[in-house]
């Protein structure tokens, strides 16, 4: 791997930690109601999709947030289920991350 690869690298896993943050914090705004993906998405013009997308998936898998269908209200997965229909809120170790009495290296909070 040459140089300029190591530093993209580098760049895209801390641009990772901050976008976690960045969509975590922006859930716990809403935190007393579940919202819309997408609506996190229109709070969050200057992040791609895709890299929400990413975020939205590691918060999820890691139980800082928990992500519903819209109109069921049952569980839902990202894998499983279109973008628009998924709402989410900040689990109680979501919150205690961001309080910070608990720590993720991948979560700049």
């Amino acid at each position: 791997m040459d140089e300029k690869e190591q530093i993209r690298r580098r760049i895209a896993a801390g641009n990772f930690v901050a976008n976690n943050g960045r969509v975590l914090r922006t859930i716990n705004i809403l935190r007393y109601d579940y919202k819309k993906l997408r609506e996190i998405e229109y709070a969050l013009p200057d992040m791609e999709h895709g890299e929400i997308v990413d975020s939205v998936n590691y918060l999820a898998e890691c139980g800082y947030i928990k992500l519903r269908h819209v109109v069921s209200q049952q569980p839902a997965a990202l894998s499983d289920t279109r973008w628009e229909e998924i709402e989410a809120k900040l689990t109680a170790d979501g919150i205690r991350l961001l309080a910070g009495c608990k720590q993720d290296a991948c979560v700049e909070v």
